[in-house]
C-alpha cells in the first residue's frame, strides 16, 4: 500500500497557497490510489512503493543490511549460479580425463605411419649393415628392427641366407600390440587378444581385421639396409594397401 506524507503545517499558520497545495496532494494520491496522511517534522515528502510490485528488495526496518533470517532477504543468485559453475567445472575435468583414458585404450590404432624412407637400426639405434645382419640371424630366422618412424619391423632370412624383399609391420592391426613370430606355429600371434596372421603376415584370426603391413627391404651400395614405404598392391590380398603410404 502507498502512503503519501506531506509537511508539518503549524494551526494558525495556514494560508491559501498551502491550502492549494493540501488539495494538489489529495488529487494526486486519489489518482495513484495511494493514502495520504501528515508526518510531523518530516522535511521531505515521500512516497513508499510495494518493493515486491518492482521486482525489488525493500530496506529492512531501521536500516540493516537484511539477512536469511528476514523475512524480506532475497539470497544473491549470483553468487549461487558462480558456486554452481565451479561445482560443474570440478566434476568435469576429472571425468573427460577418464573418458579420454577410457576411448585411447578402446579405439582402435592409428594406421601404421609411413615415411619415406628409413635405415634399419637394432635396439640400441645404431644403423645395421647385411652383412653384420646376416652374420648374427641364420637362415629362416625373423627378428626385429627399427623400421619406417621407429615402428617395430621384422626382417626376414630366407633359406638361401638372402634378406627377404620385403618386411612386415609388427604393429596388430587390433589394439596396437607388438606381434611376436611363433616359430613353433609359423605365425605371428598377438599375445594380447589372440590374432594370428602367417608367415607373411596375413591375418588368418581375429579379431585383428587387417593384415600387417608391408614395407620394401633394399640394400644400398654401401651395404646398409633401407626401408621404404609399400606402395603397390598388397600381394597377399590383391588389394591396395590399407595402411598409409
Amino acid at each position: 500500500m502507498l502512503a503519501f506524507t506531506s509537511s508539518f503545517v503549524p494551526q494558525g499558520t495556514a494560508s491559501r497557497s498551502s491550502t492549494s497545495r493540501v488539495v494538489r496532494r489529495r488529487a494526486v494520491a486519489e489518482v495513484t490510489g495511494a493514502g495520504w496522511r501528515r508526518r510531523p517534522l518530516q522535511p521531505f515528502h515521500m512516497l513508499y512503493a510495494d518493493a515486491a510490485s518492482r521486482g525489488q528488495q525493500r530496506p529492512p526496518p531501521g536500516g540493516g543490511g537484511g539477512g536469511a533470517g528476514d523475512e524480506n532477504y532475497v539470497p544473491d543468485m549470483g553468487k549461487r549460479v558462480l558456486m554452481n559453475w565451479m561445482l560443474v567445472g570440478a566434476t568435469a575435468v576429472p571425468a573427460s580425463i577418464m573418458a579420454g583414458m577410457y576411448l585411447a585404450f578402446f579405439m582402435p590404432p592409428k594406421k601404421a605411419g609411413q615415411g619415406q624412407s628409413a635405415l634399419a637400426r637394432d635396439a640400441d639405434g645404431l644403423e645395421l649393415t647385411k652383412d653384420k645382419y646376416l652374420a648374427t640371424h641364420k637362415p629362416g630366422s625373423r627378428d626385429l628392427v627399427q623400421g619406417l618412424n621407429g615402428d617395430a619391423t621384422y626382417l626376414i632370412v630366407k633359406e638361401n641366407g638372402e634378406l627377404e624383399s620385403y618386411g612386415l609391420n609388427a604393429v596388430c592391426t587390433h589394439l596396437g600390440c607388438v606381434v611376436p613370430w611363433n616359430a613353433a606355429n609359423n605365425k605371428y600371434i598377438c599375445p594380447c587378444h589372440g590374432s594370428q596372421y602367417d608367415n607373411t603376415g596375413k591375418v588368418v584370426r581375429g579379431p585383428a581385421p587387417l593384415s600387417l603391413a608391408l614395407t620394401h627391404v633394399n640394400v644400398g651400395e654401401d651395404g646398409s639396409i633401407e626401408i621404404t614405404p609399400w606402395k603397390e598392391t598388397d600381394f597377399r590380398t590383391g588389394q591396395k594397401p590399407w595402411w598409409k603410404t
